[in-house]
């Protein structure tokens, strides 16, 4: 991927926080950010890319980890099984099948034809055996109305797959949209409204181009930042109001959402930035986007599982 650099000479939030594609390579990964580079206690990401015949080997540590497919496919053995990821196209081809990689273990990672494939992870206590995820079971939920619509693939999300903190789905926004609006944040503990996450937005634009993403401070020196993203960029957001998530015109815009956080529940609740809230009293009037969905979760063959 070409590396850009839209945040030279932007203040320090801007260049500490948008990592435009290429900033946030290390050694095999097109991004590698840890909880120690993104400065926050639990959430990581990481893209890897495989040649054709490609083989990786991840070491867990004390991280759970969700092996996505963003394009491609992969075969991922672990000590719990061997599970075929059937993968996709790309993200805008359709859900992918998915397989989770607890703490304290080590995982292989292959691709016969050669792929990108997402690392979701968080730092986390409980060990929770290997699984597959299979494609069929992901819930596909539009979101939104009108101009606000988008299609989010809820394969991680906190009521959808057992992890013990990891929390992870996929937005895709049609062309002119905007998403991750109204701005919300979830950055305090707030009893049955509001819970701690941080969280990495990870986009990518079909065929080419650019979106915009916005985090404005929720509190005195808290996160600010606009951000012109493209495909391979990453957004960090440890606090703030983040939203919206703009789609240019004739392409659409997506992005992988990785969260975690340090309450006891792994749940996922926000709070609407007051200003805007009211946009979503707007949606019950108008349609969804024809759009959408721009594909739904086709059935798939099971994996081969190995014990």
């Amino acid at each position: 991927m070409t590396t850009h650099h839209p945040d030279q000479g932007q203040p320090q939030d801007q260049r500490r926080y948008h990592l435009p594609a290429g900033d946030a390579a290390r050694g095999p990964y097109a991004v590698d950010i840890d909880p120690e580079r993104a400065g926050w206690d639990r959430s990581a990401l990481r893209v890897l890319e495989l040649e054709p015949g490609g083989v990786h080997e991840l070491v867990t540590g004390d991280t759970e980890w969700i092996i996505l497919p963003l394009s491609g496919g992969c075969t991922v053995r672990t000590a719990g099984g061997t599970f075929e990821l059937l993968g996709r196209q790309s993200v805008f081809s359709g859900v992918s099948d998915f397989a989770y990689v607890p703490r304290d273990a080590r995982a292989q990672i292959s691709s016969g034809a050669g792929g990108r494939f997402a690392l979701a992870g968080a730092k986390c206590e409980r060990r929770l055996p290997a699984r597959y995820g299979p494609a069929p079971e992901v819930p596909v939920e539009l979101r939104g109305s009108g101009t606000c619509s988008r299609q989010v693939n809820n394969f991680a999300a906190a009521d959808t797959f057992d992890c013990d903190r990891l929390i992870a789905v996929e937005v895709l926004t049609p062309g002119g949209n905007w998403s991750s609006y109204p701005p919300h944040k979830h950055d305090e503990h707030v009893p049955g409204e509001e819970c701690e996450l941080e969280e990495i937005y990870y986009f990518e634009v079909r065929d080419g181009g650019l979106g915009y993403h916005r985090v404005s401070p929720s509190r005195d020196g808290g996160t600010d930042v606009l951000a012109e993203v493209r495909s391979g960029d990453a957004v960090l957001i440890p606090d703030g109001w983040h939203g919206p998530s703009i789609a240019p015109p004739g392409r659409t815009l997506y992005y992988l959402n990785v969260m975690a956080g340090p309450g006891e529940e792994r749940a996922w609740l926000i709070r609407d930035h007051p200003d805007h809230r009211w946009i979503r009293d707007t949606w019950p009037g108008e349609p969804i986007d024809a759009r959408l969905p721009l594909y739904t979760a086709h059935p798939s063959p099971g994996p081969e599982v190995t014990p």
